[in-house]
């Protein structure tokens, strides 16, 4: 019996999608004594894994390879391997259309190579993000059309990932795991599953009010971080310095919590997150207003930005058109190597329609596909900041030496408080 299998962890566990989420997670299924089938269709990433090596910075190549040969770790593209799994969990990419609707078509794609092998006492578990209603209006038709029943026959749930990449504090182990199943039975199954290697399992009452929690959690980010950086443009204008706004807010023991501006939001979850609930709003006749507002706010910000740097030229008698801008940090946040969403992107975009030559420094992305070509990360050398009419922070990478770079570069657009506590170069500082 499945039930058994997993208590003994004996249970073959597979993960789909080997990228910030699935490859963590099946790391942890590894680690805990399980053996792990990784499913990926790229298959240059299957050979790298196979070689012992990672690609994500939260998870060691050493621990990868150890993993490997051990033999509780191999990857492959080969949906094949599916039928001979006893748990199969969905980590694939939810992305936006560009008319802002969901993309739901590598969902439905693994579920239909599931579907291809689906075989009794299987437990399927979709960790993407998307709208309440697809575990079991999209999912659970694909899986049944062979004729197994779920609850009895196989065993379905949704579990939202809340992988925060970067952050050495919290990582799969040790954040509290929510899981809703399209049965009580299913519900069981997921918990148990996940029980092996979370610190703590949170079961709901469904699928749906799981897939609602991951929304709640990503907008509650979008709309505070909108609200905070509809501050910082007011606070522009009255000539007031938000960050010392923020600080002294936070410093409240009650009722506040600290969010703080930024030059946009990037990532894979919470520029997008929001729009698969406005997008499910509409189809049941509401206007999700508050949130789209926030999601306007946060677009702005790039264009914010922009004005930020042509002003900051200006003062030194200089035009946008013709000078070399050097973007520092292209990744979507600090300290990771993903450049998805990244506000940088829009900016340079900006910059670029107003004649600017534009050259990127990151130490985590030393290549970044931007105006239908490849750019590669520029060396950061005293020189090249020398020669830069401005050097613009927009990622505050650890590895930068804020003031060394303070020190060499003629102008400073900052949109992340990075500078704050270099006070001897700040007259060439432009804070956002």
């Amino acid at each position: 019996m499945l039930e058994e299998k997993i208590r003994q962890r004996q249970a073959k566990v597979g993960v789909i999608g080997l990228g910030y989420v699935g490859l963590p997670l099946a790391v942890e299924f590894a680690n805990a004594g399980f053996q792990v089938f990784g499913i990926d269709t790229d298959p240059q990433k299957v050979k790298s894994i196979n070689r012992g090596h990672s690609d994500i910075p939260d998870v060691r190549s050493d621990e990868i390879k150890n993993l490997v040969k051990r033999r509780k770790l191999r990857a492959t593209s080969d949906y094949k391997i599916l039928s001979e799994l006893d748990t199969i969990s969905i980590c694939v990419p939810t992305p936006l259309r560009k008319t802002r609707e969901p993309d739901i078509s590598f969902v439905i794609g693994a579920s239909g190579e599931i579907a291809n092998c689906l075989r009794k006492e299987q437990l399927i578990i979709l960790e993407s993000t998307t709208y309440p209603g697809t575990t079991d209006e999209l999912i659970l038709p694909i899986l049944s059309e062979k004729g197994l029943k779920v609850g009895k026959d196989f065993y379905l749930a949704f579990s939202p990932e809340r992988i925060d990449p970067g952050n050495k504090v919290f990582q799969t182990k040790n954040i509290p795991k929510v899981v809703g199943g399209i049965t009580r039975k299913c519900t069981h199954m997921a918990k148990l599953l996940y029980e092996q290697v979370c610190e703590a399992v949170i079961p709901v009452s469904s699928s749906r009010i799981a897939e609602m929690v991951k929304l709640l959690e990503n907008t509650f980010r979008s709309t505070n971080i909108a609200l905070v950086n509809e501050m910082a443009l007011i606070s522009n204008r009255l000539g007031i310095d938000v960050w010392e706004v923020v600080d002294a807010a936070a410093t409240k023991p009650f009722g506040f919590m600290p969010f703080y501006p930024g030059p946009g939001l990037g990532g894979a979850c919470i520029p997008v997150d929001p729009y698969y609930l406005t997008w499910k709003s509409r189809l049941i006749g509401y206007e999700a207003k508050f949130i789209e507002l926030a999601g306007e706010i946060n677009r702005s910000m790039s264009e914010y930005v922009a004005t930020k740097i042509s002003d900051a030229l200006n003062e030194q008698k200089k035009s946008i058109k013709g000078s070399l801008i050097l973007i520092l940090g292209v990744a979507y946040k600090k300290d990771v190597n993903d450049s998805r969403e990244s506000p940088a992107i829009e900016i340079m975009n900006i910059l670029k329609r107003k004649g600017a030559k534009l050259i990127y420094n990151d130490p985590l992305v030393p290549e970044l596909r931007f105006d239908e070509r490849t750019m590669k990360s520029t060396p950061l050398t005293g020189k090249i900041l020398g020669k830069a009419d401005c050097t613009v922070i927009i990622t505050d990478h650890s590895k930068y030496d804020f003031a060394k770079i303070a020190s060499k570069a003629k102008l400073i657009v900052d949109t992340r408080n990075a500078t704050c506590s270099i006070k001897k170069y700040r007259r060439k500082i432009v804070k956002l």
